[in-house]
C-alpha cells in the first residue's frame, strides 16, 4: 500500500473512532470523497437544485479574463480540491498558465481527470499532488508567484476558525505574492439552500450515506446503513446548512472492534456549509493574511467568486 494512503487510511480510522464517540457524533466531511463518492458529488454539481457549480462556472466563464489579470498572467495554479477540474480549464486558459499543481485525496480520481485534462490543454504541465490538503503539504518548487484555486465553496464545510486556519496555511504554501481565487456560497433563501443540499433525486442522500459504506468496507464497520436517513437542515444561528445522517430506529454496531450504540432520533452530523456576507468574507481573508481584491456575483447573488491577495510581509505563525 503507498504511504500516502496507508497515511490517510490511519487519519481514517482515527477521526471517525473520535467523532463517534462525542456527545454529538460527527464524521468529517474530507472522507466522503473515496472514488464512489467523488463519482456522486460530480453527479450532485449538475443537479437543477444544486445552483453553486453553475453559477460559478457561468462566473468564470464569464470573468475569467478579468481574474485572470487581476491573479497575475503567466503564473502556476495550484488548486485545492482538484476533483474532476472541470471549471479549471478556463482559468488557466484565461492565465496563460504554463504549470497545474492539482491537489486532491482521492489518487484514482485524480489521476483519472488529470488524464482527460491533458488530452484537452496539451501543452500544460501537470504536475498532481495526492493528499490532502487541509493539512501541510509539499508543492513542487514553483520559483515564482503562484495563482491558489479554490473553487466550489469549499471552504464553507469549516467552521470560521478552521477556515482561517486553512487559508493561513494557504498563504504560507503559496508564499508572499501570490494571489487567491475563491468561491464562496452566498447567504440566500432558506428554501433554495435546503433545495440544493436534499435533491429530489436523492443523489446528496446516497452521497451522504456513502460514508457509512466506505467505514463498513474499510473500517471492519457493521453500520446498519439502512437504518439511517439523510437531513439537512438549514442553521440560522450559525449561518449554514448542515448535513447529517439520523437513524431510524435503536442501533448497535461495531467500528474497528469498537461497539457503539445510538437512539432513535440520533444523528451523526457529517458536514456543513457555512455561507457568507461579502462583509464577512472580508473579514475572513483579512483574518487570514489575505487582502480583497475584487469579487463577482451573479445577477440573483447566488454565489460569488473573490480574487485576494497575499497581504504585506510573511505570515507570522
Amino acid at each position: 500500500m503507498p504511504e500516502v494512503l496507508a497515511d490517510t487510511l490511519d487519519d481514517f480510522g482515527r477521526t471517525v473512532l473520535e467523532g463517534l464517540s462525542q456527545p454529538q457524533r460527527t464524521l468529517a466531511a474530507r472522507f466522503f470523497y473515496d472514488a464512489h463518492g467523488s463519482a456522486l458529488f460530480e453527479q450532485i454539481t449538475v443537479l437543477p437544485e444544486y445552483y453553486l457549480t453553475r453559477t460559478e462556472t457561468q462566473l468564470l466563464d464569464r470573468h475569467a479574463g478579468e481574474i485572470a489579470a487581476g491573479a497575475g498572467l503567466g503564473r502556476p495554479v495550484v488548486e485545492f480540491g482538484a476533483g474532476s477540474a472541470s471549471k479549471t480549464p478556463l482559468l488557466l486558459r484565461a492565465a496563460q498558465a504554463p504549470l497545474y499543481v492539482p491537489i486532491d485525496i482521492s489518487g484514482d480520481f485524480l489521476n483519472e481527470s488529470m488524464d482527460v485534462l491533458a488530452a484537452a490543454m496539451p501543452g500544460l504541465r501537470i504536475e498532481p499532488v495526492v493528499g490532502d490538503f487541509t493539512k501541510p503539504l509539499a508543492l513542487p518548487v514553483l520559483g515564482v508567484p503562484c495563482i491558489g484555486f479554490f473553487p466550489g465553496s469549499t471552504l464553507g464545510n469549516l467552521d470560521p476558525r478552521g477556515a482561517v486556519d486553512l487559508l493561513r496555511s494557504f498563504r504560507r504554501m503559496l508564499g508572499d505574492e501570490a494571489t487567491l481565487v475563491i468561491g464562496l456560497d452566498t447567504r440566500k433563501e432558506r428554501t433554495v439552500l435546503e433545495a440544493a443540499y436534499d435533491d429530489a433525486a436523492g443523489v446528496t442522500a446516497a452521497f451522504n450515506l456513502n460514508i457509512l459504506t466506505r467505514i463498513n468496507r474499510e473500517l471492519g464497520g457493521t453500520i446498519p446503513i439502512d437504518a439511517f436517513v439523510h437531513s439537512a437542515p438549514w442553521n440560522e444561528d450559525c449561518g449554514r446548512m448542515e448535513m447529517h445522517l439520523k437513524a431510524t430506529r435503536d442501533v448497535h454496531f461495531e467500528v474497528l472492534g469498537r461497539p457503539f450504540t445510538m437512539a432513535a432520533g440520533e444523528t451523526i452530523h457529517t458536514e456543513n456549509s457555512h455561507k457568507y456576507t461579502p462583509a464577512e468574507a472580508r473579514l475572513l481573508a483579512r483574518a487570514a493574511g489575505w487582502e480583497p481584491v475584487s469579487v463577482w456575483t451573479d445577477a440573483d447573488n447566488r454565489f460569488a467568486i473573490h480574487l485576494w491577495s497575499a497581504a504585506g510581509a510573511a505570515l507570522q505563525p
